[in-house]
């Protein structure tokens, strides 16, 4: 039995369309000053499908592993806008990209990718070999796009990696909670568009990035200095900064993508590193701190070495 991890392959999907502050301050009580000042996002993708967007992502992170579909023993799709109630999104996913095994929907908002990435190690200490990881959401369906709180925060998209049972290290340390006493910080019930007490969401996701980042690292036995880079969920800017500092890990040792990207939920963190692979800035045996922070309220972190 093999009680490692490693990432193999990872892939990302965005839709053609992009929206810029520029486009939102024509008809929002809004500049593009101030949605830069205060959230960090210049422009964000809106368009497509969850399950479009996760089998174009999910594509790419299997043939970037040098796979073959048959290769693939699970499908864990992380997401909050499954395209269907009923059945879940992953499924169609499967069926896509030509998989023949198991596949399932994990809800938990903005940390799900960090979820499901300990999921993930969970379910390769049971024997299995190679699982697909996707984070993918359409956002853009439940936001109320007259609403300045919200409306320059979300938008769409999805990441994958593929993640292989080895022998070496695994997940080093993480750390999972959630505070359903506080749900109704940000929301959007069936049917309806989010809901959002911004204040509060913004406390309690410093608070909560802080408190899960450290717990993550403290079981790994890592200290701050020993973190190559810091994935976290991109949200907004400040949240990122602010915790960051308290964590101690500066600006400069962050992957940031949320200026292009804007708030993609589930998909966020797999497309932070992508960018981040793509300029280079993690080599073997460096160590990775992913955080996520989200609606729930949830938040995840996990240390893992590259």
């Amino acid at each position: 039995m093999m009680n490692g991890l490693r990432i193999s392959g990872w892939g990302t999907a965005l839709p053609e369309r992009t929206v810029t502050n520029a486009d939102l301050a024509k008809r929002l009580d809004t500049t593009e000053e101030w949605i830069v000042e205060r959230t960090g996002i210049r422009e964000r993708r809106i368009g497509g499908t969850t399950s479009g967007l996760a089998t174009e992502a999910g594509a790419r992170a299997i043939q970037r592993a040098g796979l073959q579909p048959e290769d693939i023993d699970l499908v864990i799709l992380a997401t909050t806008t499954p395209d269907k109630t009923v059945p879940a999104s992953a499924p169609s996913v499967q069926h896509a990209l030509g998989l023949t095994c198991g596949a399932f929907d994990l809800n938990a908002a903005c940390s799900g990718f960090v979820y499901g990435l300990v999921v993930a190690q969970g379910m390769l200490r049971t024997g299995l070999k190679r699982i697909l990881l996707i984070g993918s959401e359409t956002l853009s369906r439940i936001t109320d796009w007259e609403d300045r709180s919200t409306s320059i925060l979300f938008a769409d998209g999805a990441g994958a990696i593929v993640v292989e049972a080895t022998d070496g290290d695994g997940i080093l340390g993480w750390d999972l909670r959630a505070d359903g006493g506080n749900l109704s910080a940000l929301y959007s019930d069936v049917g309806g568009t989010f809901q959002m007490q911004g204040r509060e969401v913004y406390r309690r996701a410093v608070h909560a990035m802080v408190e899960s980042s450290q717990h993550a690292m403290n079981e790994a036995g890592v200290r701050p200095e020993d973190i190559k880079l810091l994935v976290p969920h991109q949200a907004n800017l400040r949240i990122i900064t602010t915790s960051g500092r308290r964590i101690g890990i500066p600006l400069e040792r962050t992957a940031l993508v949320l200026q292009k990207t804007g708030n993609a939920s589930a998909a966020s963190i797999p497309l932070a590193l992508e960018s981040a692979l793509d300029g280079d800035r993690l080599a073997p045996g460096d160590l990775v701190l992913f955080s996520g922070y989200g609606a729930g309220m949830t938040a995840a972190s996990a240390v893992v070495r590259w």
